[in-house]
């Protein structure tokens, strides 16, 4: 019996903890990947799926995050930008608990009582060899009983890693840990949603910074970033910390543009000089708007909006700038390689990447060979050589990104 209780507070205290660090998390993707892993760990499960309620219908879930350990040994994988979604009714084993809020544990959902409304869709482990067998699914539910999705986490393993069914003391730990995940996550939604009406604001004066755009480069600058460090041996909590900050940043990178001209920026054709002088000013707008840092948040989203048009080569600008806050700013010598910050670096490959890819009124999408010929040819002029690598080295979820967070028009 003192053995059972004193487990019992260390999964306590262990979930205490957990739930505490997911407040500090404020990138929704961040936060989702941190919540599937956890209530993984929690029971052992190789692999899991979380499911939101779409924002703009409410009759549907859409599918955001998923890990597989058997299947997905990259944490860097194109499968967690899958852009699908399923009805909210009893159809599904999601969809089932979305609909009444209440969980559903499976010992083997390829056998599944006759007496249960729901079924499970057999495609993806048809497509992928993987066998689903036992389930636990339980609502995303808020304090105030609203559900904001589903944790579906699949497969307890023993120690042989053979799937075996989740204990009740597993979905006990699970339910407890999902309705205080579920806040999170609410929080990180209303996050989310305030950066996109600020890029909303700039669509006002730009057509082209859509939320869709910044979705793009946010997400491109993210996956980049972890490849980059991953390839420099940095620590995985620092990873993780930095991918968090630059996934929100780099939606605010082109946010100085609200103080540039509507007859600048709408404008169909090239730029004059005396125009780009102008637009320049945007790099400075949007610096400022940190001027009061208080968080790494702040200083990351400064450095990007300042630095993302600065050069590799050093032909970029604004440039190395005594004063930022000054009255009227003279712009210098542009930096160069190391000199600018590595979110800059990114994110300046990931806009450009986004630019060329896209539909301007200006002009047409560029085709994708031709866009990648042109961001290789910039390696070591343009983008920071090992960005390049990065990049070209995932290339396969950029174009799922790309995918997930196409244009409403497209």
């Amino acid at each position: 019996m003192d053995r059972e209780i004193d487990q019992d507070e260390t999964t306590l205290s262990k979930l205490l903890s957990i739930i505490e660090q997911l407040g500090h998390i404020k990138d929704l993707d961040a936060l989702l990947d941190r919540v599937l892993l956890e209530a993984r760990k929690l029971t052992n499960a190789d692999a899991g799926s979380i499911f939101l309620v779409d924002s703009a219908d409410h009759t549907r879930l859409i599918f955001s995050y998923i890990h597989n350990d058997t299947l997905f040994t990259s944490p860097i994988n194109k499968h967690i930008y899958s852009s699908q979604t399923l009805p909210i009714n009893n159809q599904s084993i999601a969809g089932h608990v979305a609909l009444t809020g209440e969980p559903v544990t499976l010992n083997d959902v390829y056998d599944i009582p006759p007496d249960r409304p729901y079924g499970f869709n057999q495609e993806f482990d048809t497509k992928s060899g993987y066998r689903t067998k036992s389930v636990m699914a339980v609502p995303l539910k808020t304090s105030r009983d609203k559900i904001v999705g589903v944790l579906q986490i699949i497969n307890a393993l023993n120690d042989r890693r053979e799937a075996v069914p989740f204990t009740e003391t597993d979905q006990l730990v699970v339910n407890y840990f999902a309705n205080n995940a579920a806040v999170a996550i609410e929080r990180a939604l209303m996050t989310r949603e305030t950066i996109l009406r600020m890029v909303k604001m700039c669509e006002l004066r730009d057509p082209k910074e859509t939320g869709a755009h910044a979705n793009r480069v946010a997400a491109y600058s993210a996956e980049i970033y972890q490849r980059w460090a991953l390839n420099k041996g940095i620590a995985t909590d620092e990873i993780k910390k930095n991918k968090d900050n630059i996934r929100i940043a780099a939606m605010l990178h082109d946010l100085g543009k609200v103080g540039i001209s509507d007859t600048i920026l709408r404008k169909p054709g090239k730029l004059d000089a005396q125009e780009f002088a102008i637009m320049k000013q945007h790099c400075l707008y949007g610096a400022r708007f940190f001027e009061n840092s208080t968080s790494d948040l702040d200083v990351i989203s400064a450095e990007i909006a300042l630095n993302h048009h600065e050069r590799w080569d050093g032909r970029g600008y604004p440039g190395k700038i005594a004063n930022l806050y000054a009255h009227e700013v003279r712009m210098g010598e542009g930096k160069q390689r190391e000199e600018i910050p590595i979110y800059a670096r990114i994110v300046a490959l990931a806009d450009v990447y986004d630019a060329l890819i896209s539909r301007r009124a200006y002009k047409e999408p560029f085709p994708e060979e031709q866009s990648l010929q042109i961001i290789q040819e910039e390696s070591g002029r343009h983008f920071d050589p090992q960005v390049v690598e990065a990049f070209l080295s995932i290339y396969e979820v950029i174009v799922a990104i790309r995918e997930k967070y196409q244009e409403e028009s497209s």
